[in-house]
């Protein structure tokens, strides 16, 4: 069980974490780009690359990593139970989220992303640095715990039983050429039968330096869209990048939500999944 020394929502405004700033149970963690994190980030932030938490399997590209993996990033990011980490990224939150969801997976539910990133921050204009933070080493570090795994995550076969026996929706985060198969980014295209598609990044204000949109609005397009925020809900995309930051819209709405990191690198590279391509449904 880890006890936070904050009281952070999962969701926070950059003005809210500016008062903490060197907090010794403070992480900060940049997704960022590597040439934005080296030109400026927040303060004590350090950085995490996209490759530290994804592992590469047969046929899909974004699955989570190994045990060996995750109690590197564990390592990396050197955490306690008592820590609370705050991650951003120059993108929306896609890879924030992604993090998140990892963290998550293991146990760790001290999280926040920060709303808007980098480009809030600026804009809010906050200090930056370009100084690379030195930690020390926590002597308490967090130890993984994947026992409430399967809450946070779903697999190929469970979610192919799933989805044949019609007992789970399925949200695809993608783009709509990806969803109809225009666009092909495995051997197959198209989308997991009964998904519906909602594009990431459509929750997001680019008139408000990528901050989310009020997630009244989002929950109301969602369920336009058919969807029961009251039954669980899989999510997924390409390689669990971008459906990264739409499990946090889930969990931001009180939905049941799985992440199916497989995704379509596994979904659409099988040749005996099920597919369906065609134009969205109007």
């Amino acid at each position: 069980m880890t006890v936070s020394t904050f009281n952070f929502a999962l969701l926070i405004e950059a003005e809210q974490l500016l008062p903490h700033l060197g907090h010794d149970k403070l992480r900060i963690v940049d997704l960022s780009r590597s040439s934005v994190y080296d030109q400026l980030h927040i303060p004590h932030a350090i950085h995490v690359k996209p490759k530290q938490l994804l592992r590469q399997g047969e046929q899909a590209s974004g699955l989570l990593s190994d045990v060996e993996a995750l109690q590197a990033l564990i390592e990396y990011l050197n955490i306690s139970p008592e820590h609370h980490v705050v991650v951003y990224d120059d993108e929306g939150g896609a890879w924030a989220g992604r993090l998140i969801w990892n963290l998550h997976c293991l146990g760790f539910k001290n999280t926040s992303l920060l709303n808007g990133g980098i480009h809030a921050w600026l804009a809010a204009g906050y200090p930056t640095s370009s100084e690379v933070e030195k930690l020390t080493p926590v002597e308490n570090l967090f130890e993984i715990n994947q026992t409430d795994i399967d809450q946070y995550r779903i697999e190929y076969p469970e979610l192919l039983d799933q989805v044949q026996n019609n007992k789970i929706q399925v949200w695809d985060c993608r783009t709509e050429d990806e969803y109809t198969g225009l666009r092909l980014a495995a051997r197959r295209g198209g989308h997991i039968p009964n998904a519906r598609h909602f594009e990431w990044s459509t929750a997001l204000n680019r008139e408000n330096h990528l901050k989310l949109l009020p997630l009244s609005r989002t929950q109301q397009r969602l369920e336009q869209l058919g969807f029961n925020l009251n039954e669980p809900v899989v999510v997924y995309c390409q390689s669990h990048h971008r459906s990264g930051l739409a499990y946090i819209l889930g969990r931001l709405l009180g939905w049941h939500i799985q992440a199916y990191d497989g995704a379509w690198s596994e979904w659409g590279n099988r040749l005996d999944s099920p597919i369906i391509t065609g134009e969205l449904p109007s």
